[in-house]
């Protein structure tokens, strides 16, 4: 009864790991440079990550009319030249999904020229440690469960 109680215990502290908020820094912000290429009517990479306080500077490079590049919920944009590479730089202080788009008319499938960055935190690597930790102690207790069981067959 009492490793059965263990293991329960063992498992709530593992969705505790898993799902509670942590108080742990995340990695410290950096400058990330990305580089995207506009052609009509489409980003190339149309999905972006990055971490909550990163220095984000976008390379956006036009490769047949003018584009332009717009990130909602920041308020920032850029326009590039067929050929050329104009650069946008922000810090991405708000977690969440933003959508950026095209804000030059290039054709008439403009309105569908969208992308999307995704910044967030980076919590991922001390929940797996917490996780790892936590796989490696709840080991013990079944190991002499099974231990127990096997002894008890013998036994008989």
């Amino acid at each position: 009864m009492i490793r059965f109680i263990s293991l329960v215990v063992l498992f709530a502290a593992g969705l505790a790991v898993a799902f509670a908020p942590l108080p742990a820094p995340s990695i410290a912000p950096q400058a990330r440079t990305l580089r995207i290429d506009a052609r009509q009517f489409a980003y190339s990479p149309s999905e972006l990550k990055v971490n909550l306080g990163d220095t984000v500077t976008v390379q956006l490079v036009s490769t047949d009319v003018v584009h332009g590049l717009y990130v909602d919920g920041y308020d920032v944009s850029v326009e590039a030249d067929p050929g050329q590479t104009a650069t946008l730089t922000f810090v991405a202080d708000r977690s969440g999904s933003f959508r950026f788009r095209c804000n030059v008319t290039c054709g008439a499938m403009h309105p569908f020229m969208i992308g999307k960055i995704t910044v967030e935190k980076n919590d991922l690597l001390f929940r797996s440690v917490g996780l790892a930790t936590l796989a490696v102690i709840g080991v013990f207790p079944l190991s002499s469960l099974l231990v127990e069981r096997k002894d008890r067959a013998l036994a008989k």
